[in-house]
């Protein structure tokens, strides 16, 4: 009987660019399915927080989404979109809606009432308000929620086999079906490798995009906002608002 092992190199230097090509299709979708989620759940995220009675139909609908087994919502939207990368996008999309859409929601009703009070007593009206600092507080509730997403769309991703676009996925079935460990084992690893670059790569963005909730000596938000107010030449509403908001966070870092 022929030897099979779990880790060939050889494998991978003879089917490199097999490998290479379902690496790329792998992230790509991945990353083109998250960033579609995004797009749909933050106005959802917003007007559910907006409208509070919407939030429980919003929940509620990418919940039931959500637990719609991936093999078989795949199989359901071939009949209508044919194989391929179509039908696996759509369902990658619909399961990160309900991470992402929970997490933002939470994200804004979690911002410190003293900071919107604060920004609508200066005349923040309901759409500056929520762009200029509700969302720039969700800010760590959303990376958040775009990590985990990130990551279980990786996993997800290899299912789409079933319709013809699975990525890593394709080759794992492809060592089952003729019993390859090496395959198997190559395209499994390259998905873990994968989920982890994406959620570091992530957790970088997420500390660029919201500095203030690293931890900070006492006084240093009300400098840092000074020296900001005096290069940008910022309206007093507007400083007095980041500092509340700098405050808030404080507070709860």
């Amino acid at each position: 009987m022929p030897p099979n092992p779990w880790f060939s190199w050889s494998y991978v230097q003879n089917n490199w660019g097999e490998i290479s090509q379902a690496l790329v299709e792998h992230t790509t979708i991945t990353l083109q399915a998250v960033l579609i989620a995004l797009v749909i759940a933050l106005p959802l995220a917003a007007l559910a927080h907006r409208v509070r009675w919407l939030a429980v139909p919003v929940l509620g609908t990418t919940g039931v989404m959500y637990t719609i087994p991936s093999l078989a919502l795949f199989s359901i939207l071939v009949p209508f979109t044919g194989i391929g990368r179509t039908p696996v996008l759509i369902g990658l999309v619909m399961y990160a809606l309900l991470i992402l859409v929970r997490n933002i929601l939470v994200g804004l009703q979690g911002v410190d009432p003293d900071v919107r009070d604060a920004a609508k007593g200066l005349g923040y009206g309901p759409t500056r308000l929520l762009a200029s600092v509700e969302i720039p507080n969700a800010l760590p509730s959303i990376m958040t929620g775009v990590r985990l997403a990130t990551v279980s769309t990786v996993a997800l991703v290899t299912v789409g086999f079933v319709a013809g676009f699975g990525g890593l996925g394709t080759l794992m079935f492809r060592g089952f079906r003729s019993s390859y460990n090496a395959q198997i084992m190559t395209a499994t690893l390259l998905c873990l490798l994968l989920a982890v670059v994406l959620d570091l790569l992530l957790l970088l963005l997420g500390r660029v995009l919201t500095p203030w909730s690293r931890t900070r000596a006492p006084g240093s938000a009300d400098r840092s906002a000074d020296r900001s107010t005096d290069r940008s030449g910022r309206g007093a509403d507007e400083a007095a608002v980041a500092q509340a908001a700098e405050a808030a966070s404080e507070r709860t870092a």
